[in-house]
């Protein structure tokens, strides 16, 4: 988890070339403007990005950590996305300069004797490192990798020159559903399995994983929320588990410590909407729980998480929080803003 008081640099890169990665996907190669080096990163950090609308997006870092001058990103356009990926294939061109922030891994390569690794679309982005620092060391790897076609799945040549023989391309045109269970049977006790993808493969992938080997836990990255996931519209409605508790069914103060404001967040509004009443730039992007973007530090209270980004760990100490999903477990939150 990145430490909340000391986040990240804030760099302005500019974009040295976009190249076709594959249908619908354009790829970004970020340099500094005076060639300088860039921070180091390893296997599944990302880049936040903030675009030249203001969007904030996050961005897996695709190209080799090896590679001090050039950071890779690989974008997949979604028309019917919120607006992002278009901004990007649309009007992000070489010579533009983007305000990034970063890198941050949330999603780190542990140290195994074996890797199985699962990617659907655009999830092999964050993917293609690890497999990259697998091939280079001692362990033993594979990787299944979906897509809608052939055409559509990118770094296909990269991944050949890394061990073709360790990789399976599944186009779902020709291929149909990924077989996972090929993937995952058979697998020690020690092995890690990665998984970046749709929500529907994640899934896919969790479950199959607790029925063939309940202490093995997947390591997984989403770019959507969880299915089991509150909605933002029903955020504090008191129903189901996990629903906050407290005053007007569900609704909850919290006060902002540095800005001495004290708020009151009813039923059915996100604490982020409340917050942004007295604090309208507070940084937030998927609005979903996945980002991380609005981590925020939690000064009192039980916080009531929803997100996907923090362990089981990070969310029993409470220290920090997702305010754009999460809620309070009691009446009042004190929050460090």
């Amino acid at each position: 988890m990145a430490d909340v008081l000391s986040p990240p640099p804030v760099l302005r890169l500019r974009v040295r070339d976009t190249v076709r990665e594959a249908d619908g996907v354009l790829g970004l190669l970020l340099e500094d403007p005076w060639g300088a080096r860039l921070p180091a990163w390893e296997p599944g950090a990302h880049l936040e990005v903030r675009l030249p609308s203001g969007r904030i997006r996050h961005y897996s870092l695709s190209g080799d950590p090896g590679d001090v001058r050039t950071y890779r990103l690989g974008v997949l356009r979604d028309p019917a996305g919120r607006g992002g990926s278009e901004e990007i294939h649309t009007s992000v061109l070489a010579g533009c300069l983007l305000e990034v922030r970063g890198p941050v891994n949330r999603f780190p390569l542990v140290p195994a004797e074996r890797y199985a690794f699962i990617a659907g679309g655009i999830g092999i982005t964050p993917l293609l490192p690890m497999v990259r620092a697998a091939a280079a060391g001692r362990s033993a790897w594979s990787l299944l990798y979906g897509g809608r076609t052939l055409t559509s799945m990118a770094y296909r040549d990269e991944l050949a020159a890394l061990g073709g023989g360790n990789v399976a391309l599944a186009p779902e045109d020709t291929h149909g559903r990924l077989d996972i269970d090929s993937v995952l049977r058979g697998l020690p006790d020690t092995a890690a399995v990665y998984c970046c993808g749709p929500a529907g493969l994640i899934a896919a992938v969790e479950s199959r994983c607790a029925a063939l080997f309940p202490a093995r836990t997947p390591h997984v990255e989403r770019f959507t929320a969880a299915p089991d996931a509150a909605p933002a519209a029903a955020l504090g409605s008191g129903s189901g588990s996990g629903s906050a508790s407290g005053p007007d069914e569900g609704g909850f103060d919290v006060e902002l410590r540095r800005s001495g404001a004290v708020l009151h967040v009813p039923p059915g509004r996100s604490l982020l909407d409340v917050v942004r009443e007295a604090l309208p730039s507070v940084p937030s992007s998927c609005e979903q729980g996945i980002c991380g973007t609005c981590e925020t530090k939690v000064l009192a209270g039980e916080p009531d998480h929803r997100d996907s980004v923090l362990s089981a760990a990070e969310k029993a100490a409470g220290n920090t929080m997702m305010i754009c999903v999460g809620r309070s477990k009691g009446s009042r939150l004190v929050l460090d803003l």
